[in-house]
């Protein structure tokens, strides 16, 4: 029986931690910087606080212009809506009179 002696290499026993350095520095540079990392939350969390900041603004400007629509078609036209829609809409006002806008 022929037996085969191997030498040992040195070499050979740094390949595992080589592999496991690699894997875990791979792994760990993605967790930062990657699409889904700590630095892409943090720019996703900017953009949710700066269009909920825009969506809060939108919402009350629709308010105000609900509130304006439910004023002149309420069946019952206030007069007072309708004379200010139509002066600032034709961009026109008597001479007595004081404009305060808004």
């Amino acid at each position: 029986m022929w037996t085969k002696h191997h030498k040992k290499r040195k070499l050979g026993r740094f390949v595992m931690p080589l592999i496991t350095i690699a894997f875990l520095s791979y792994f760990g540079y993605h967790s930062i910087h990657g699409d889904y990392g700590l630095k892409a939350t943090e720019k996703f969390d900017r953009q949710r606080i700066e269009r909920q900041a825009r969506l809060d603004e939108l919402t009350a400007q629709r308010q105000t212009l609900e509130k304006e629509v439910a004023l002149l078609s309420d069946g019952s036209l206030e007069r007072d809506m309708l004379d200010e829609k139509a002066r600032f809409g034709l961009n026109m006002s008597r001479a007595d009179e004081i404009v305060i806008f808004h």
